[in-house]
């Protein structure tokens, strides 16, 4: 396994959409051990191929309290229902996080690493978070996109960086004034 190179804003990566994966190969196989393995690194929740450079509908999502990671081949929301506004932040854009919106509840289907199908349905927690932020990553799209408003984007401070219990700084504190 490989700890990749992250890939940052303004790649031109990061903005295109990512091509569905046609066959699970050993190439791709490994290309997933590596995304996880960056991505515990990394202390991410999540991560989309098109952040390490290879753009290809391929995500890795493993939240704090999972023994595994899942790995999702061709994911795609086949639902959304409901708003709410949330901190975010994302590995592609280090050093800031938002307050953005996002669903309630978020469904989505997918293979997994053997060609399997998968749905996930996830309501108001880090998943249906985590499920929409990699989606959008597969599809060109940013989450400073989904910014409530031109404001609601801040530097974040050193202590808050590369918190040590794994869990992205982004994802455990509130926009200034809460």
């Amino acid at each position: 396994m490989a700890i990749l190179p992250l890939k940052y804003v303004p790649d031109i990566v990061l903005e295109i959409k990512a091509r569905r994966i046609k066959e699970i190969d050993g190439t791709i196989r490994k290309l997933a051990r590596d995304m996880i393995e960056t991505m515990h690194e990394n202390h991410g929740v999540g991560l989309a191929a098109n952040q390490v450079g290879f753009p290809l509908r391929m995500a890795v999502i493993q939240l704090p309290e999972d023994d595994e990671a899942t790995v999702l081949i061709n994911p795609q929301v086949t639902h959304r229902d409901g708003d709410r506004e949330i901190v975010e932040g994302c590995l592609s854009i280090p050093g800031y996080q938002g307050l953005v919106k996002r669903s309630k509840k978020v469904r989505v289907k997918a293979m997994d690493i053997d060609g399997r199908p998968i749905r996930i349905k996830a309501e108001d927690d880090l998943l249906a978070q985590a499920l929409e932020h990699e989606t959008d990553h597969l599809n060109g799209v940013l989450y400073i996109s989904r910014l409530v408003d031109k404001d609601s984007l801040w530097k974040i401070e050193e202590e808050d960086a590369g918190k040590e219990d794994g869990e992205p700084a982004a994802l455990e504190t509130a926009p200034p004034g809460e």
